[in-house]
């Protein structure tokens, strides 16, 4: 009878479960197959918008819904800019839903299979390693860019053959035509550009991108981008200045009369001569069925600025802004200034204002979407940053690393694969750098640890300021305050979801100090086997090469007993350790790891980290998304009811003016409500916790020479260290087969480019050779350049 009654509650606890999941699989479900069909319904308009067929139905929903409070604008930003936003919001839900159960859900999977996303098939070129997944998603895009140039090529060549014009006649209309297509090109390009570049957004956390990899996306459509705008610039330059209109002044003030029917076909010609492919849409809007330019059309150069139709100047503006950002990104530039570069970066501003104003409110909106977006994250980090974030210690170890612990709330949320932003106010109140958490989730409540590699100037700094705090003398009175270092930090941004955690075999490829996020790793896997949560990795293999020896100390700083007690029972860890400059140890190999630290830093507790993160609470972030979306909707809505249209507003740059205000106001009224409440949400939930009594003190994180053994004495039985050579990953992966068997093999990269290429190239070449006894490597990069 009591067994029966213990029994019971456990049986239907396991039903309950079960269809909970099963309801939540559903929905999920649901849910992606209507983004998924939204999403292909987008790419599908974009890709016919180049074509007569494209035009004639872009004219009849023009007519559909020419209606609407805010007229051609809204169409268009109901067709082009909403899809990305209703995917957004159904993301949203996505994750809300899901919570914490895309790990148990993936657990279930097997059957050892190539993965799009994880399979790398570009390894030597100028884009890196490039995977399946991305490979397609290039190919569509240099599909659409070769469509679209056809479709208009040919358009414009029938347009010329139907016109009484000239030799030279044609060749400038077609010049000017080709431009006004290449920045229609370009307009979709930007429809995607801010995207991957919106730290926190739910879009990349919903298809589990992290920020770190999709910035890889935002160069290569940044080059795409910057090439179409720069061609469809050009052309126009080569047309005015074969009419010998290149600096052409039109007056912004043209007067306007009324559009007689008799001209009609005339003012078709001019628009399309200009820009043919707004000629639909310009044709349909209120202004242009009631009024003609006076002025021709033809006359423009490089210093108009028209009230109705495209100012010139303005783009003129944002062109160079956007030329400036382009060439001090590329390599050599930014190897050789990363300064230069990330301050002509914040021209950006620039960039899309000139770009709003240079278009028009209507034409602007086709690719508003995405900069919305980006703008909410934007905004978000600028109010995270805001805080100042103590550092509760700082080390300076003996082989040129930093370790900086920070305090954090307890209901901070993150990956052990995230990273952060930092900025030292102390050093610099401009200058931000990315550096990866060195510790697990699981490590503390309280606090995070990062590992800074004294590289540059800016690292070097901070090594300097530490060692001098710690050398200062204690103040000669009480009222004189001691030293310290503050932070303000931004993030922790990484995967939604803990991959590391979904193999259970897993490979983890080190140079250098790209052993701090696999220090994470390695902590959240032991605590987690200690721990009794769900965890599959069983079998893990460290390769790490370092020039020096001097850095292997970096193990020292994670003691893998106290951890978890007696982990060799329950995990096969390896760690392979290849010292390239240095051919023998530089001490006997039992004293090599005997060091102590330079310097210990203790601060003073204080202020966490905000929560407003990537990673953070999904209704709180949700909430901020929409509240600020339909805020743009209301405010635009309400501009147009009670401002445009009653006054008959219709300078083309100035309502791009106010569309771009309207962005702005409801991403800071609306938005900073919601972000307003969300930090007293915080603040409630910080005063409710009692932080604990061993929360981490100045000592608690020992870097000592008691702890330094600890590489001896833990590290010993599971480490092999071999100089003078760097990794053959051909034998590594080929004894990893016969040993692992027919398995899923996750391989994790944090390093150079060339470690990572080396490794690529060996797993592309083992899968596609793999015989069904062995396993299928799946390739993942941690390694990032911001």
């Amino acid at each position: 009878m009591d067994e029966n009654s213990v029994q019971e509650p456990l049986l239907l606890s396991e039903i309950s479960v079960k269809k909970t999941s099963l309801f939540v699989s559903s929905v999920k479900w649901i849910l992606k197959i209507l983004m998924w069909a939204i999403f292909v319904a987008w790419i599908g308009v974009i890709f016919l918008f180049p074509t007569q067929f494209g035009n004639g139905l872009l004219e009849k929903y023009i007519h559909a819904t020419s209606g609407n409070p805010c007229g051609i604008t809204g169409s268009l930003f109901l067709v082009l800019s909403g899809p990305v936003l209703v995917i957004a919001f159904l993301s949203i839900f996505h994750l809300i839903i899901s919570g914490d159960e895309e790990f148990q859900q993936k657990k279930s999977s097997k059957n050892p299979g190539v993965r799009l996303w994880t399979f790398p098939v570009l390894v030597d070129g100028p884009l890196g390693v490039v995977s399946a997944a991305e490979f397609i998603g290039i190919l569509l895009f240099v599909v659409y860019v070769i469509w679209a140039l056809y479709a208009y090529v040919f358009q414009s060549l029938n347009r010329i053959s139907g016109e009484d014009l000239t030799l030279m006649e044609g060749r400038i209309m077609f010049l000017k035509m080709m431009g006004g297509h290449l920045g229609s090109m370009g307009l979709f390009c930007m429809a995607f550009l801010f995207l991957p570049v919106a730290r926190g957004s739910v879009l990349l956390r919903f298809i589990n991108i992290p920020f770190e990899h999709a910035t890889r996306y935002h160069v290569w459509l940044g080059h795409l981008t910057m090439v179409l705008f720069t061609l469809h610039g050009l052309l126009y330059i080569v047309g005015w200045a074969m009419e010998g209109n290149l600096l052409q002044k039109v007056s912004p003030h043209a007067s306007l009369v009324k559009l007689k029917e008799n001209g009609k076909n005339n003012f078709k010609r001019e628009v399309g001569y200009l820009n043919a492919k707004s000629r639909a849409v310009m044709l349909h809007s209120a202004e242009i069925k009631k009024y003609k330019l006076v002025t021709e059309l033809k006359k423009t150069g490089l210093l108009s600025w028209k009230d109705i139709g495209v100012a010139i100047l303005p783009g003129v503006i944002s062109l160079f802004a956007g030329l400036l950002m382009w060439v001090t990104s590329l390599p050599p530039v930014r190897k050789w200034n990363f300064e230069l570069f990330f301050y002509t970066h914040q021209l950006y501003v620039v960039f899309v204002l000139g770009l709003a104003l240079h278009v028009g409110d209507f034409i602007f909106s086709m690719a508003a979407g995405g900069i919305f977006l980006f703008m909410l994250d934007r905004f978000l980090r600028l109010c995270q940053s805001r805080r100042t974030v103590d550092i509760i210690s700082a080390k300076s170890l003996p082989c040129g690393t930093v370790e900086l612990v920070l305090s954090k709330p307890g209901n901070l949320r993150y990956n052990a694969l995230s990273f952060v932003f930092l900025q030292i106010r102390e050093l610099s109140w401009l200058q931000w750098h990315p550096f990866s958490v060195s510790s697990s989730p699981l490590d503390g409540k309280y606090h995070l640890s990062i590992l800074i590699k004294v590289l540059g100037e800016w690292t070097a700094r901070l090594r300097g300021s530490i060692m001098d705090i710690s050398e200062a003398e204690q103040p000669a009175s009480p009222s004189q305050p001691r030293p310290k270092l503050t932070a303000s930090v931004e993030g922790p941004y990484g995967h939604e979801a803990p991959y590391h955690l979904m193999y259970e075999n897993l490979i983890l490829v080190a140079g250098g100090i790209g052993i701090s996020p696999f220090l994470a790793i390695l902590s959240d896997i032991l605590h987690r086997v200690n721990e009794g949560r769900p965890c599959l990795p069983r079998n893990i293999l460290i390769v790490w090469a370092v020039k020096r020896s001097n850095e292997l100390p970096l193990l020292s700083t994670m003691d893998l007993e106290s951890i978890c007690p007696y982990f060799y029972d329950k995990l096969n860890l390896e760690i392979s350790i290849y010292v390239t400059r240095e051919s023998d140890p530089p001490l006997e190999e039992g004293d090599i790891h005997n060091v102590t630290v330079s310097s210990v830093c203790p601060m003073s507790k204080g202020c966490g980290m905000s929560v407003l993160v990537g990673t953070g609470d999904s209704i709180w972030s949700g909430l901020y998304v929409i509240s600020s979306t339909l805020g743009f909707v209301i405010l635009l809505g309400i501009l147009y009811i009670f401002y445009i249209n009653p006054y008959s507003i219709s300078t083309w740059w100035y309502k791009g003016l106010l569309f771009s205000g309207c962005m702005l106001a409801s991403v800071v009224i609306f938005g900073g409500l919601v972000v307003g409440l969300w930090h007293l949400w915080e603040k409630k939930i910080s005063a409710r916790e009692e932080y604990e009594e061993n929360r981490l003190k100045p000592g608690m994180v020992q870097h000592n020479e008691d702890v330094a053994n600890l590489f001896q004495k833990n590290h010993t039985s599971i480490t092999t260290i071999q100089y003078g050579s760097r990794p053959d990953f051909k034998e590594i992966l080929g004894s990893i087969s016969e040993h692992w068997g027919c398995a899923d093999v996750g391989v994790i990269i944090c390093g150079p480019p060339t470690l990572e290429s080396s490794v690529a190239r060996e797993i592309r070449s083992r899968n596609l050779k793999r015989e069904s006894h062995h396993p299928v490597f799946h390739f993942h990069s941690h390694t990032f350049d911001l």
